[in-house]
């Protein structure tokens, strides 16, 4: 254990370049006491970290000092090839990461290597949806590219009404949820997300973005969801449903079970809006029957009623 965290320490020190012993110790999760004993271990190993003073301080490697990182244990290697380059969803960023990939297990030993390669055989992520076409992802690399160089973008994006709009925002972050990705943003009316593949056209400006102070992506994100989650309107429908339909909404719906008696199954299923409660109850059709509330059902009654007037018979 010891010797994986005097790892840490140095591959910290690394990448941050300077630390604080508080620092350290937050991200070790060790004490300020443990902090300072493994630097001095580290300096009795031959590795030139050094300590600063005063306010501005903290523990530092020597000037153009580098270590190369170890080999991979089992578990880790696993891990790292379970995140495969093309969840990346682009094709220019997943041919990228594929290259880092391979660069990496190219300096792996031969045996390390060989096993790699027959994870890599064993395993396939498909990106694509059971409905066809995926996300539209080609401005991913632009945003990308924002995001990392703090700069301001601006873009045409494709509201969820289809509405098109014109925006300059400061990236802040890029999100991943499932396969799609969402960029997140400061504008003059607060923090927005955009979802990438509605962005249409994606152009840098030379402006530098404005980035919050201490600004936190994963709390920021957190609060965003949740905002929007309890911002959705609901509407409550119950339905009696046959096994294969009441399994079909449990799997696609927020639904609690009613009763069970007999044969159909009674549940209380949570829809965004009546027009998504009556195009579910219609493309269920015989295994769907609605209870309530009345005015749904009324209007399944007369949408059917309806469809059967204008089928013409032959």
């Amino acid at each position: 254990m010891k010797g994986d965290r005097l790892l840490s320490a140095l591959l910290l020190l690394q990448a941050y370049g300077r630390l604080t012993g508080r620092a350290l110790a937050e991200r070790l999760e060790v004490s300020m006491r443990t902090v300072h004993r493994d630097m001095e271990a580290l300096s009795a190993a031959g590795v030139p970290v050094f300590a600063l003073r005063g306010a501005r301080g903290g523990w530092q490697l020597d000037k153009g000092w580098r270590t190369q990182a170890p080999g991979l244990n089992e578990q880790e290697l696993q891990a790292l090839l379970m995140t495969q380059p093309r969840v990346m969803g682009d094709v220019r960023l997943a041919a990228a990461a594929e290259s880092a990939l391979g660069k990496l297990v190219a300096s792996l030993p031969a045996a390390m290597r060989e096993r790699a390669a027959s994870i890599r055989q064993r395993l396939h992520v498909d990106t694509r949806s059971w409905r066809g076409a995926g996300e539209n992802l080609a401005m991913l690399p632009t945003v990308q590219d924002a995001v990392a160089r703090d700069r301001k973008l601006a873009i045409r994006y494709r509201k969820a009404e289809r509405e098109l709009v014109d925006r300059t925002v400061d990236p802040l972050g890029l999100v991943a949820k499932g396969s799609m990705w969402y960029l997140f943003a400061a504008t003059p009316r607060g923090l927005r997300t955009y979802r990438v593949s509605r962005i249409l056209e994606a152009r840098l400006l030379d402006e530098a973005a404005q980035r919050p102070p201490n600004f936190d992506l994963a709390a920021a994100w957190r609060e965003s969801t949740k905002e929007f989650q309890e911002g959705r309107t609901t509407y409550p429908a119950t339905f009696r449903l046959d096994p294969g339909a009441a399994e079909w909404i449990r799997i696609w719906q927020m639904a609690t079970v009613i009763d069970a008696p007999g044969p159909r199954i009674t549940m209380r299923v949570m829809f965004h809006h009546e027009d998504e409660a009556c195009f579910v109850a219609l493309g269920l059709g015989h295994r769907a029957e609605v209870i309530a509330p009345r005015k749904l059902k009324d209007r399944v009654r007369s949408e059917i009623a309806a469809m059967a007037s204008s089928i013409k018979p032959e």
